[in-house]
């Protein structure tokens, strides 16, 4: 019998985006976290966003779980890697439960773990059991109870409860004067919300929680995968600079895994605040974010663009995804129009549109096989520069996005998941190879 480990763990999905599934994996795992226990949470699908809000309420790092671009094998890892840590793990879902191909009730099915239904009740009662019956019979998929959001009284709960019949009502969560903040690519960073710990503190206390049917949840029982053979360094003696600040931040925790399990070592610094490539670098890294939000600055920031452009000159290997390429090109125009210089790497210009320009995972053919990753972005690249290869829309197989060369500069809107071909990750930053 395969090694395993039993762990509490839901899935918290919905009918749709927008029901509060982020806002309620917060509440429940900062709720948790103060009872004692040691909770993890990882976020279906491709995600920047939303990990960093659930690593602020859960205190710990939150990874993505994606049957296709990080892989069953890479999952199953990171699920009993977690289990052996942690006391619970919640994993929210993506979109709705049965959306997108693999959806998060694929993950559910494939690894045993039991649907926690959140239903935005705040124009609804005993409808919400239909909509739950549902979610369960339309897979079917086992569900393990339901959370209602925007809550109105204890009356309106006893009537979500009443619907449910053999479904369980785990908690209840009040419509909450004080949303979280969004912005076009999702929520707004929790560095950015001056009151973030107290907000999660409060959503905690007004989530409404039946303690003891969370006790006589069974267990998920989690297989451990065998020992992998240790990754080929092929990045040993590598040292990769990466733009980590307020307009870089968009980057996969597993992405920096896989540098170092290579053998890079990994230095960061920021554009935002005019530092140059670090003088020891041998490649850099720029990762998406929101360069649209700080133009003005990074339009300022000589000294960043003048050592950009020294380390383009000189060959240095430059990998820049979607935002960290918006700042390589000549020019950015924000959403309210007004131009910026960037640093002119990237012969083009790119400029904000109130339209969605880019959604979905993709993945890149390389010599080493298929790099996966995913897109979401609102601008658009004006170039005369000719892509060399195109991105492949996952499950559609119909061409994505461009993929620049620039001598040493390969740019894309492409966000890369690393883990997913290390070998081909390892050649992004090598002088001689794709």
């Amino acid at each position: 019998m395969a090694a395993h480990i039993d762990v509490k763990a839901v899935l918290v999905a919905a009918v749709a985006s927008g029901q509060g599934k982020t806002t309620v994996t917060a509440a429940l795992a900062r709720k948790l976290v103060r009872q004692g226990k040691r909770v993890r949470v990882f976020k279906c699908g491709p995600d920047f966003i939303d990990p960093m809000l659930l690593e602020r309420s859960s205190g710990a790092p939150v990874r993505s779980l994606d049957l296709w671009m990080v892989g069953h094998e890479l999952c199953r890892r990171q699920l009993a890697q977690a289990a052996a840590e942690a006391d619970v793990i919640l994993i929210e879902g993506v979109m709705g439960l049965y959306d997108g191909t693999p959806s998060s009730a694929d993950l559910s099915r494939e690894f045993g773990v039991p649907v926690m239904a959140v239903i935005d009740a705040g124009a609804m009662a005993q409808t919400a059991g239909a909509l739950v019956h549902g979610l369960r019979d339309y897979g079917p998929v086992e569900m393990a109870g339901v959370i209602a959001n925007r809550v109105a009284s204890e009356g309106h709960a006893r009537m979500v409860a009443a619907s449910l019949r053999d479904i369980p009502l785990f908690a209840t969560l009040p419509r909450q004067p004080k949303s979280l903040p969004e912005r076009h690519l999702g929520l707004v960073l929790p560095g950015e919300i001056v009151d973030i710990e107290l907000l999660l503190d409060n959503l905690a206390d007004q989530l409404v929680f039946d303690e003891a049917a969370w006790e006589r949840l069974p267990p998920v029982r989690i297989e451990i995968p065998p020992a992998t053979e240790p990754q080929t360094p092929l990045l040993a003696g590598q040292t990769i600079a990466i733009a980590r600040d307020p307009a870089f931040m968009f980057i996969y925790p597993a992405n920096l895994d896989t540098l170092r399990h290579l053998g890079a070592t990994l230095t960061f610094f920021s554009p935002l605040a005019d530092e140059p490539v670090p003088t020891e670098a041998n490649a850099v890294y720029l990762p998406g974010g929101y360069p649209e939000l700080h133009a003005e600055a990074l339009s300022q920031a000589a000294i960043w663009q003048a050592s950009i452009r020294a380390a383009h000159a000189a060959g240095m290997p430059i990998v820049a995804e979607c935002g960290g390429m918006m700042a390589l090109a000549d020019t950015l125009a924000d959403q309210a129009g007004a131009i910026w210089p960037m640093a002119g790497v990237l012969p083009g210009a790119v400029a904000m549109q109130a339209r969605l320009a880019g959604l979905g995972s993709q993945g890149l053919t390389t010599e080493y096989g298929v790099l996966r990753g995913h897109t979401f972005h609102y601008s658009k690249l004006e170039t005369a520069v000719e892509p060399t290869a195109y991105t492949i829309k996952h499950p559609s197989a119909v061409q994505g996005e461009a993929w620049y060369r620039v001598g040493s500069l390969k740019a894309s809107y492409f966000h890369a998941y690393f883990p997913s071909n290390p070998a081909a990750a390892a050649a992004l930053f090598s002088r001689s190879a794709a």
